[in-house]
């Protein structure tokens, strides 16, 4: 018989109430990462080269979506470099953005190659490929495993503390029990959803109109744009094609499309003009995909058990692709951050709160910094010691494992923030 699951506990305001589910499986491990996109693979990888038992879930039956952010910074390709990953991430197809051009009056060049480092470039790489190489690189780790398809629909809570998650899969219901549960679902984030952790709203005054035209071998090379009649196009590079990101007030897509395929023509005409010949190879809508920008961020991106990474933290705008950098370095400062106490059973809040604190106090450009710092936690929790919850025994090593020296996630850098095991109790608020 299968088994069925405990019946539900009140839920958070804002979260869904699960109701009882016949379950195909009851499962195990320390850490389960909902969302295999930048943030969650690249965490999933970091925790696995460090012996600590992951289980990625991703609701998709592949990664292959369309305008997906595909621009790894120089930083970041540090980060896949002193994990040994740079050079066999750069064997794969790829194109280096070393100038961009941007649609100022006079018009600004900006030189990357002038950057220090190996890679003073911004490497374009569609994310399909760079989310098949890092979970390919985590598939060669014990403690990993990826399950595709697997649609989260509740958070298992007990005593206010998230347990783990129950999904959907094509052979029906699924249940993991864990120590930790991290949301890198994006940004449309049901872990977000579900948690009921409220996010505060920044207004956005625009959207992005994405589609694609032929480039020729005469064109310039790298980014460039052009900017007027209220609009602003922006092109990138892709080798055989330009990819177009035109910048629109916000709203006025209806208006804009109820104008017709030979405005959008002539208006992508006059803000390129060397463009205008090929217009024509836009023939239909579908080859137009709104992108309707918000920017958001969580005061609080974590509640025990339970840690919001990337966009399910932190929405951002799609402007110079910042977007999956600074996902990818929320990952690097969780693993550096998590896996010793992930590993020890010894995991707390005040563990959760030092992610988001080490991530908003370094400054928005480091990649360890977003923003401004956080307050703590009015008073840290108890240990979230659910021995029930976790896999037993860490997995062995495997043997191609982190550089010698290297901290937790396979990184010398950035520095530790000290951890206490033993906590005092913040003062009470007054």
């Amino acid at each position: 018989m299968n088994p069925v699951a405990d019946q539900p506990l009140p839920a958070l305001a804002g979260a869904s109430r699960p109701q009882p589910r016949e379950l195909r499986t009851v499962r195990q491990t320390t850490c389960c990462v909902v969302g295999a996109g930048p943030a969650g693979a690249m965490l999933a990888l970091l925790l696995a080269r460090q012996r600590v038992p992951v289980l990625l879930l991703e609701a998709h039956g592949d990664f292959d979506r369309d305008f997906r952010g595909d621009s790894l910074h120089p930083a970041i390709m540090q980060v896949l470099d002193e994990l040994g990953l740079a050079d066999q991430l750069l064997e794969l197809p790829h194109r280096k953005l070393r100038r961009a051009t941007l649609p100022a009056s006079p018009p600004v060049t900006i030189d990357l190659s002038r950057l220090p480092g190996r890679f003073p470039y911004i490497t374009l790489m569609p994310q399909a490929q760079f989310l098949d190489f890092l979970t390919a690189q985590a598939a060669r780790y014990p403690s990993f495993e990826l399950v595709m398809r697997a649609n989260v629909r509740e958070l298992i809570e007990q005593d206010t503390i998230v347990r783990g998650v129950r999904y959907h899969a094509p052979d029906g219901w699924h249940e993991v029990r864990a120590a930790l549960t991290v949301g890198t679902d994006g940004r449309f984030s049901q872990i977000r959803r579900l948690s009921g952790l409220k996010p505060v709203i920044t207004a956005a005054t625009i959207d992005v109109l994405w589609l694609r035209l032929p480039r020729l071998s005469g064109d310039p090379e790298g980014a460039t744009g052009g900017i007027g009649r209220g609009h602003m196009l922006l092109l990138v590079d892709r080798g055989d094609t330009w990819q177009l990101g035109m910048v629109i007030p916000k709203g006025s897509w209806p208006q804009l499309r109820g104008a017709g395929l030979d405005a959008l023509r002539r208006t992508i005409a006059e803000l390129i003009p060397w463009l205008t010949g090929r217009t024509g190879q836009l023939a239909d809508w579908s080859q137009v995909s709104l992108l309707s920008v918000t920017a958001d961020r969580l005061p609080r991106w974590h509640r025990p058990g339970l840690l919001l990474l990337g966009d399910a933290a932190h929405v951002m705008s799609p402007v110079a692709g910042n977007g999956i950098n600074y996902a990818i370095a929320d990952a690097v400062a969780a693993a550096n951050l998590l896996a010793r106490p992930l590993a020890a059973g010894t995991l707390t809040e005040w563990d959760l709160a030092a992610v988001q604190r080490r991530r908003q106090v370094a400054g928005p450009h480091h990649p360890e910094g977003h923003g401004r710092a956080a307050r703590p936690p009015a008073r840290p929790r108890a240990p979230l010691r659910n021995r029930a919850a976790q896999a037993g025994p860490v997995a062995a090593a495997h043997p191609a494992g982190p550089r010698p020296g290297a901290q937790a996630g396979g990184l010398r850098s950035p520095p530790r923030t000290r951890t206490p095991r033993t906590l005092r109790p913040w003062p009470e608020s007054s």
